[in-house]
């Protein structure tokens, strides 16, 4: 290759190299990726300041226990089945709708821990570590609120939690946690498909509703009957007394199976037919693998379950008696069942 050649092909690479070098340089900020910042220890301080004793609404279940939640890129878990297994096993802490208090919130290296309703341990104030000896040993005050029913979620980020503003936190939070509704019923309405939305603005009532959401709708029933259809046994709420137009809301469990209506003018509305199809994990709420690892139990370590007695006897079993079984006053059933739905705050 000639010198003057060689030089013109180097003088082209360059004038190239500068030519891409000015082009990223003129690339807008939105296009060039950089990390984001950490969160410093100032916007930490104001975000325990600005979040703690905030009262909010519940839009998801929270289980009572030390297993808490945990929200990380929008899914929360346990959710499914395994959220339904231990709110079998522990019970609820709160649910949609429900008003909580953030009353302990933590920041650590990738996640921030808030605490619902005093957390699901106990804390002990200074005065209730003390004490007293006397004659009759040792003495310590009692407390009424051993028990905790609070919970916990646990905002988790990939490495390190970045800097973000209060806005930018709560859309964070927005799964489980509501900031902007102002009543129970405008945050309970957006944890619901549409079409139960909508009913329970208007008051209704759908076949296939839970008695959560009839209780939105409609209010606490002013009667409730409890009857048997051969061996299924049903509840029926009635709402109204005539002169108006009297609801029928029948529940087979949990779900309303038949909405009959007595019109003013005497007609007569049924409805069987299933209007919503809600989501129903199943849990083998009874079975011994449900249960967990460490549920309490009054066995001794290393006692094992009591052996049913076996019957060894050749001799034929008596006919069981023909007439009718003996009445016991005492077993009569209440007219009213006890609800299994927990108490909501509905505006009045």
């Amino acid at each position: 290759m000639k010198p003057r050649h060689a030089a013109f092909v180097l003088l082209s690479l360059l004038m190239l190299s500068v030519a891409h070098a000015s082009a990223s340089d003129q690339q807008p900020a939105s296009q060039k990726s950089s990390p984001p910042r950490r969160m410093t220890s100032h916007t930490r301080m104001e975000t325990i300041r600005a979040f703690e004793s905030e009262l909010v609404y519940i839009r998801t279940l929270f289980p009572m226990g030390k297993k808490g939640l945990t929200l990380k890129n929008g899914t929360i878990s346990p959710s499914g089945v395994d959220l339904q297994r231990l709110i079998v096993t522990w019970g609820p802490s709160v649910k949609p709708g429900d008003q909580a208090r953030i009353t302990s919130i933590s920041v650590k290296e990738s996640r921030i821990h808030f605490e619902i309703n005093g957390g699901p341990v106990k804390k002990q104030k200074w005065y209730e570590r003390i004490e007293i000896d006397g004659p009759g040993g040792t003495a310590a005050p009692s407390d009424a609120n051993a028990n905790p029913r609070g919970s916990y979620v646990d905002l988790v980020f990939d490495h390190y939690i970045p800097e973000m503003d209060a806005p930018q936190l709560k859309q964070l939070l927005r799964p489980v946690f509501d900031f902007d509704s102002k009543s129970a019923v405008e945050a309970y309405l957006e944890t619901v498909p549409p079409k139960v939305k909508e009913a329970i603005k208007n008051h209704q009532v759908l076949v296939g509703m839970n008695r959560e959401m009839v209780i939105y709708s409609k209010g606490r029933a002013p009667k409730k009957i409890r009857e048997k259809d051969g061996e299924a046994e049903y509840e029926d709420w009635i709402y109204g007394e005539p002169p108006q137009d009297v609801d029928f809301v029948r529940f087979m469990g949990d779900e309303v199976t038949r909405v009959e209506t007595m019109k003013v003018t005497g007609e007569k509305v049924v409805r069987v037919e299933k209007e919503v199809e809600l989501n129903h994990p199943t849990v083998a709420a009874a079975s011994p693998t449900s249960q967990p690892a460490n549920a309490p139990s009054l066995r001794r370590p290393g006692e094992d379950l009591p052996v049913p007695p076996t019957t060894t006897s050749t001799r034929p079993l008596a006919p069981p008696p023909t007439g009718p079984p003996p009445s016991d006053p005492g077993s009569k059933q209440p007219d009213f069942a006890p609800s299994e739905i927990a108490q909501a705050d509905l505006p009045r």
